[in-house]
C-alpha cells in the first residue's frame, strides 16, 4: 500500500525549492489550505443553511454578490491576516487592495496574494462545482507599508499559483514552478492528501469549453475555430466534444486531466474579455504552463501581458498546447490584432 503524503508533509519536503523562504512560504500555503477547508465545509452544507442567494450588494465587476462569496472572501482574508506571511491581498470582492502588514504579526510579511475567493459563484444555487483561484508574489519593497504597485506585477514574477475545486471531492492544486501537484481532501482525517503528483495536460484533446450562447458576439477567429472543432475529420479525431460548466476552475480542471481548451474571448460589448488578469488568468496560465500546456489572449502569452489595474480583464485561450496554437492560428488569420512588443 503506497504511503499517504499530506499537503503539510509535502510542503516540508519541498522547502528546499525555496531557500529564500525560510519557512514563511510554507506557512502561507498552509494558511490557504486551512481557509479552503472552512469554505469547503460551508459549500457542502450551503443548501441546509441560510448562506445561499444574494446579499443585495454589487461587487466592482457589476455582479450581484452571493452570500457564499462574502463568506469565502472573509475566510481567506482572515486566514492570511492571522498567518503573518502576507503583506497585501487583492480580492475579486474588494474594490481596493487590502494592506495587512500594519500589525505586529505581519509587519515583516514577504508575500502578496491575489485571489478569487469563489470562482463560478453563479453555480452555487444549483449545486454545481465552484472553486478558489490564487496567485502569490514576493513583495517588492523590503520595508514600509505595502501599496498597490506590489499587486501590479507581471505574471512572470509569480512564485506560486493554485486553485481549490469544491466538487464531488475537494482538491487543492498548486505549483511553485516545479510542476503541478494535486491534493484531495480526506474528510475522515481532515487533511489534503497527495492524489495527483506531477500533473500534466495532454498535448492535445477532444474537449473545448466555451459559452456558445455568446457565439454571435465572438470574434471571427473564434467562430472559425469552433466550426473547425465541429467538423468531421477522422484524421484529427474531430468533431470535438463541447463541455462548458461556467466555472473556470471546473472547466480548467477537467481539461487539465483529460486534454482540451477553455476559451473566454473578447465579445461585442466586452472587448477586453470578462475574466480578470491578476487573480484568474495569470494564476491559471502559470499552472497550465507548469503542466505542459499553453495560455494566451489569442496572440500574446498571458504571463507577458502588462498589468495596469487591479481588476483588469483579458481574453484567454488556455489548455492543451496543440489546441491553443490551433486556435491562435485562426485568430491570427481572421481576427488579427497588434501584438504586444
Amino acid at each position: 500500500m503506497p504511503q499517504m503524503i499530506t499537503l503539510g508533509q509535502f510542503i516540508i519536503e519541498k522547502q528546499t525549492d525555496f531557500p529564500f523562504a525560510k519557512g514563511g512560504f510554507s506557512r502561507l500555503i498552509r494558511d490557504l489550505a486551512i481557509a479552503a477547508k472552512i469554505v469547503n465545509r460551508e459549500v457542502n452544507k450551503a443548501g441546509l443553511v441560510n448562506i445561499l442567494g444574494e446579499t443585495g450588494d454589487t461587487n466592482i465587476q457589476g455582479e450581484q454578490v452571493k452570500k457564499l462569496d462574502v463568506f469565502a472572501n472573509e475566510q481567506f482574508i482572515a486566514a492570511l491576516k492571522a498567518g503573518g506571511e502576507c503583506c497585501l491581498i487583492v480580492s475579486e470582492e474588494n474594490d481596493h487592495v487590502i494592506p495587512i502588514n500594519n500589525s505586529e504579526i505581519s509587519k515583516d510579511a514577504k508575500y502578496v496574494v491575489c485571489i478569487d475567493p469563489l470562482d463560478g459563484s453563479s453555480n452555487i444555487d444549483v449545486n454545481v462545482s465552484v472553486g478558489t483561484i490564487f496567485a502569490i508574489y514576493r513583495r517588492i519593497h523590503e520595508t514600509g507599508f505595502s501599496t498597490e504597485d506590489e499587486a501590479l506585477q507581471s505574471g512572470r514574477e509569480m512564485v506560486a499559483a493554485g486553485y481549490i475545486i469544491y466538487g464531488s471531492s475537494t482538491m487543492f492544486v498548486y505549483s511553485t514552478g516545479k510542476g503541478v501537484n494535486g491534493f484531495t481532501l480526506d474528510p475522515s482525517i481532515g487533511e489534503f492528501c497527495l492524489s495527483h503528483p506531477q500533473m500534466s495536460i495532454p498535448e492535445t484533446g477532444k474537449l473545448y469549453s466555451i459559452n456558445e450562447g455568446n457565439y454571435i458576439h465572438f470574434p471571427d477567429g473564434v467562430k472559425k475555430y469552433l466550426k473547425y472543432c465541429q467538423e468531421i475529420d477522422d484524421a484529427t479525431n474531430r468533431p470535438y466534444s463541447s463541455r462548458y460548466i461556467g466555472s473556470m476552475v471546473a472547466d480548467f480542471h477537467r481539461n487539465l486531466l483529460k486534454g482540451g481548451i477553455f476559451i473566454y474571448p473578447s465579445t461585442y460589448g466586452a472587448e477586453n474579455g470578462k475574466l480578470r488578469l491578476i487573480y484568474e488568468c495569470n494564476p491559471m496560465a502559470y499552472l497550465i504552463e507548469q503542466a505542459g500546456g499553453k495560455a494566451s489572449d489569442g496572440l500574446n502569452r498571458i504571463l507577458d501581458l502588462p498589468v495596469t489595474s487591479l481588476h483588469q480583464r483579458s481574453p484567454i485561450f488556455i489548455g492543451s498546447k496543440a489546441m491553443v496554437e490551433q486556435a491562435e492560428g485562426f485568430m491570427a488569420e481572421f481576427s488579427p490584432v497588434t501584438p504586444i512588443v
